[in-house]
């Protein structure tokens, strides 16, 4: 198996967020942190935990529909028995995006109640929207908004500013940029989010972080490897499959080298797309 690189990234920016989310805690009822259902674990980011403290919140598990489907049954279990409010999403055909909001109101409900008592009948609702980099905040805050709202682009760190957006009469949203945790103490857990696409791939050479990808998949999901690119694995070598992909795919450089660069790119594309089928790297 291949070593796992030390991998570390955090932007400037990063430390900027940490800020504005203080900063502007006290304005908003309520936290919707989006997490990726492919790696729940390492798209938590723990330092949200402190930052928010007791303000209520809900995970928002997005690409809820990349994941696998057994597996994501296990996650939304082990969420139920401690008892952490949990929506399963799909941001991209908006599939349980409708449930966010009233979840929100379920946990609010004692403010809103005493707000009645007092002969307010609208409540207004203030809510933040955290998560890690290309968790798909944005994408959510605009399927709530029904219309283009917030910044969207599939790659981390595009949403640099706070962004207040209004999806009701009642009802306020406010985008913060991706915050990732200042350092990694879990070296698998930065791996996940690089392969994954929350890190950028200029921290890590693609070939071999493609190649880890391959050996990741080997003992659960071979076979999607080797139908998506008909190939035949018998054994867990990450460059060895990679090379693979690269020859059936006539992938080639001058000189008939294999272009196993262009191999890692595809792969890493494809897994992130869902084009390799629903994969998950983290159980609970």
């Amino acid at each position: 198996m291949i070593e796992i690189p030390h991998i570390q990234w955090f932007p400037g920016h990063m430390k900027k967020t940490e800020r504005m989310i203080e900063k502007q805690l006290h304005l908003v009822d309520a936290a919707i942190e989006v997490v990726d259902a492919r790696i729940i674990s390492s798209s938590r980011n723990p330092y949200l935990s402190e930052i928010l403290g007791t303000k209520p919140r809900i995970i928002a598990v997005n690409k809820s529909d990349l994941a696998d489907p057994n597996v994501n049954k296990k996650w939304q279990q082990s969420f139920k028995n401690t008892g952490t409010e949990t929506v399963f999403i799909d941001c991209k055909n908006g599939t349980g995006v409708q449930n966010i909001v009233p979840a929100v109101r379920n946990l609010l409900v004692d403010k809103i109640n005493r707000n009645k008592s007092k002969g307010i009948d609208k409540t207004n609702i203030h809510i933040m929207v955290v998560g890690i980099p290309n968790s798909g905040k944005s994408s959510l805050i605009n399927r709530l908004a029904k219309k283009r709202k917030a910044n969207v682009e599939d790659r981390p760190g595009v949403t640099r500013e706070k962004q207040w957006v209004r999806i009701s009469d009642d009802c306020e949203l406010l985008d913060i940029p991706g915050i990732l945790a200042p350092k990694f103490d879990d070296e698998k857990a930065a791996l996940n989010l690089a392969l994954t696409g929350s890190i950028k791939d200029s921290v890590i050479d693609t070939v071999t972080l493609s190649a880890i990808l391959l050996e990741t998949l080997f003992d659960d999901y071979k076979d999607k490897i080797e139908g998506r690119y008909n190939i035949s694995i018998t054994e867990n070598d990450g460059y060895e499959i990679l090379s693979q992909i690269a020859s059936k795919r006539g992938f080639r450089l001058r000189g008939n080298e294999l272009d196993s660069e262009r191999a890692s790119i595809v792969v890493l594309d494809e897994f992130r797309a869902g084009k390799l089928g629903r994969i998950s790297l983290e159980h609970p």
